[in-house]
């Protein structure tokens, strides 16, 4: 074989080689990304568990005459803010809201002994404990999950390719 054929052929392997490296880092970034997006999505389906928890613990609470209607209020108000939120920092936003009126109606509750010896409030109650337990697992999974794609986007060479192909940063909760 001549000088000039192993010239072409080891041209040849290193565009080859620089080729697959190159979509391997692409589709690396690309799993990265779904793996965000399937983090984020978990997030917000335990925050539709806990929106569809809030209607029933509202109606028992109202089944008590609690006079408080304006934390009732309040809780009704942050729930539908969550609801109508589209994208993920709206979502944050008012998921944080909803659970600042939640506990402001836990405390109202502290004053009523009745309510908090009821059996379909206390399950209301588990269910609710057990969703916000639920809810930090998954917002803790969803930040390592962005903060390794963020990792994966900021670094060279990753950082050119993730620019050219609009792989930006994601915020954390």
């Amino acid at each position: 074989m001549s000088k000039k054929w192993m010239w072409i052929i080891g041209i040849v392997a290193v565009f080859v080689v620089a080729v697959s490296w190159v979509i391997g880092m692409y589709n690396n970034l690309v799993s990265m990304d779904v793996s965000v997006k399937a983090a984020w999505s978990q997030v917000d389906n335990q925050y539709q568990r806990r929106l569809d928890l809030i209607p029933n613990l509202v109606e028992t609470v109202k089944g008590y005459k609690i006079h408080e209607a304006d934390v009732i209020k309040n809780v009704a108000d942050a729930r539908a803010r969550l609801a109508g939120a589209n994208n993920v920092k709206d979502k944050v936003n008012a998921a944080n809201g909803l659970e600042g009126a939640l506990s402001r109606l836990l405390m109202v509750v502290e004053n009523y002994p009745n309510l908090k010896a009821d059996a379909n409030f206390r399950q209301l109650m588990d269910s609710l404990e057990g969703t916000e337990n639920r809810i930090a697992v998954e917002r803790m999974r969803y930040n390592e999950t962005v903060k390794e794609y963020n990792i994966a986007v900021r670094k060279f060479p990753a950082s050119i390719f993730a620019g050219l192909y609009g792989f930006d940063k994601e915020k954390t909760l």
